[in-house]
């Protein structure tokens, strides 16, 4: 193969093989110059090079993040910004330790671009509510992707902020949602495991989510004829 042509290549018994691009080779595939190529390596924006002697070769992944720059960059993020991001994104959990009990049974995990989350929550998408939901188990990290844990949980966060909340609100009130929802849970999970059979416990779940939405439609009456 000569040298500097990007590798592609499908062996017998390997499988495909990841791209690798020269710096002059990168930079064309993403659209910009080799001297903000430079910049954004300087920076810590990408990841360091694979070394070959002398040779930097770069691969599908660095042309990954590259394109995710360059659309946060045309959504209004600045640079400083977006190694903010960078850092709490590379210091997040992935997947496997975020669903490490399994795949919620009900909830349906959102796969998501860094851009794409930028367009969730327009100017919403700092470093430090990135970190928040990266803490609470909403967000994980899965490569260059990043994964929502349940779509119900993205599309209310994301009408919220959309009606004017502040996203580090939201994200606040999720914790303290979540403290309670996990002693709901537990309350629960005690009464069915006084009360049930363990093969009938999955069956009457349903029950008990229904007591708590009817109590919290009750109480929300209570506070809305009291006054917000």
């Amino acid at each position: 193969m000569p040298a500097g042509t990007p590798t592609g290549t499908t062996g017998a018994a390997d499988g495909p093989t990841p791209h690798e691009y020269r710096m002059a080779e990168l930079a064309a595939a993403a659209g910009i110059t080799v001297r903000t190529l430079r910049f954004y390596r300087e920076r810590g924006l990408i990841p360091p090079p694979r070394r070959e002697g002398r040779i930097a070769w770069y691969d599908d992944h660095h042309l990954a993040r590259l394109r995710t720059i360059s659309a946060l960059l045309e959504r209004g993020h600045t640079l400083n910004g977006i190694a903010d991001l960078t850092a709490a994104f590379e210091s997040g959990r992935n997947v496997g330790e975020v669903l490490e009990l399994g795949t919620p049974t009900e909830e349906e995990p959102v796969r998501l671009t860094p851009e794409e989350l930028a367009d969730h929550f327009a100017g919403e998408v700092t470093p430090e509510n990135l970190a928040a939901a990266l803490d609470l188990g909403y967000l994980a990290t899965d490569g260059e992707d990043i994964v929502h844990v349940s779509r119900r949980l993205l599309d209310v966060s994301s009408a919220l902020v959309r009606e004017g909340v502040p996203l580090a609100a939201v994200l606040e009130a999720g914790g303290r949602v979540r403290e309670h929802a996990e002693a709901l849970a537990e309350l629960f999970a005690e009464l069915l495991g006084k009360y049930a059979a363990e093969k009938d416990v999955q069956r009457l779940r349903p029950l008990a989510k229904s007591v708590v939405e009817a109590e919290l439609s009750l109480a929300l009456d209570r506070r809305m004829r009291g006054g917000v």
